[in-house]
């Protein structure tokens, strides 16, 4: 059996946690620059329409009273471990999603010792760090990962084998993992608004609709899941991003940013044991459009200086000529394990 936990509006819950005197009201942790979005918001909030990526500003236009904290990342990590600890004494396998989130298998067991100790790992996050965190138990990811959503905030639902199907058919088609919202936009306009109506679909409607993935997200519709619990996912790709408080023209600060993420990428590289085969740099424009720029290098590296040199090029390459930029990005990929070696950039 499978299960999904997600501490309830994670970093607000913390806020409140801190300052009791903001148990009951409208909270949301963001930044404090002009473009600052919200991070997360508490439940009070969230009828006002205040989401994690809104604008700060959209979201203090339409929840005036909105009480704005800045985020504390050291005392959220401190926490994830924490949880995460707890995690690691009952599961057989675990999955970190983020530092709130995260599967666990729990192994062959039946539904009721999967409920069990889920409802016992609840109570553990709960006394060690005093904020609640929400559980869906079952037999596959998608399923789990639903059923947590369900029952927040502070809530555990368990989805009995047997009916998976049953649970999902009455649900949006938007909820199937891989559907986004186009995806979802055009399937409504084919008269498949549900995930029942997926799982209903034969061979060549679902092919219609899905191309290729037809087979995966119709199983998927049905209940039917068998991704394992992933303990060490690979790493696929180290990244840093800065939004800007107003746009930058200067060539000269976009550089200073990149000098600041490659150092960056390049501790969590060190830290990681890899070391990287191609960096890039996403630019987005003040007028929202985003450029990005690719380069590969000779030989694998986590060197800042090295990760740095290759950003500065993509960033030539770019060819901004003086343009409005109001986010700068640095991507390390390719990655792979081990030391570097000493060799020429490029």
């Amino acid at each position: 059996m499978i299960a999904h936990f997600d501490i309830d509006a994670f970093y607000a819950s913390v806020a409140i946690r801190d300052d009791p005197a903001l148990r009951g009201k409208p909270v949301a942790v963001a930044g404090s620059h002009r473009r600052s979005v919200v991070l997360t918001a508490s439940y009070e909030a969230r009828p006002f329409g205040v989401r994690s990526a809104l604008p700060l500003y959209r979201a203090l236009e339409a929840c005036p009273n909105l009480i704005v904290v800045p985020p504390t990342m050291s005392k959220y990590k401190d926490i994830s471990r924490e949880v995460f600890a707890i995690f690691a004494s009952r599961a057989h396998a675990i999955e970190g999603l983020s530092l709130d989130e995260a599967f666990i298998d729990f192994g062959p067991c039946s539904l009721g010792e999967a409920t069990s100790l889920a409802q016992t790992i609840r109570d553990e996050v709960l006394d060690a760090t005093g904020l609640t965190i929400s559980a869906g138990v079952a037999t596959g990811k998608m399923i789990a990962k639903i059923a947590s959503d369900a029952c927040k905030p502070n809530g555990l639902l368990a989805v009995a084998p047997g009916d998976e199907a049953a649970f999902l058919a009455p649900m949006p088609v938007g909820r199937i993992w891989g559907v986004g919202p186009k995806s979802q936009a055009r399937l409504e306009l084919a008269g498949i608004t549900t995930i029942g109506h997926v799982a209903a679909l034969d061979d060549a409607q679902a092919y219609r609709h899905f191309g290729s993935w037809a087979n995966q997200v119709r199983a998927l519709a049905r209940g039917i899941d068998n991704r394992p619990v992933e303990s060490d996912r690979e790493t696929k790709s180290i990244s840093s991003e800065e939004t800007f408080e107003y746009d930058v023209r200067e060539e000269r600060r976009l550089a200073e940013v990149l000098r600041a993420q490659a150092a960056e990428v390049a501790e969590k590289l060190e830290r990681e044991g890899l070391s990287a085969c191609s960096v890039g740099v996403k630019i987005k424009r003040a007028d929202f459009r985003t450029h990005g720029r690719q380069t590969h290098l000779a030989e694998p590296t986590r060197d800042a200086r090295r990760i740095l040199k290759a950003a500065l090029y993509c960033l030539r390459r770019a060819d901004l000529q003086g343009a409005p930029v109001r986010l700068i990005g640095l991507r390390v990929a390719s990655l792979v394990p081990g030391e570097p070696l000493q060799t020429s950039f490029l």
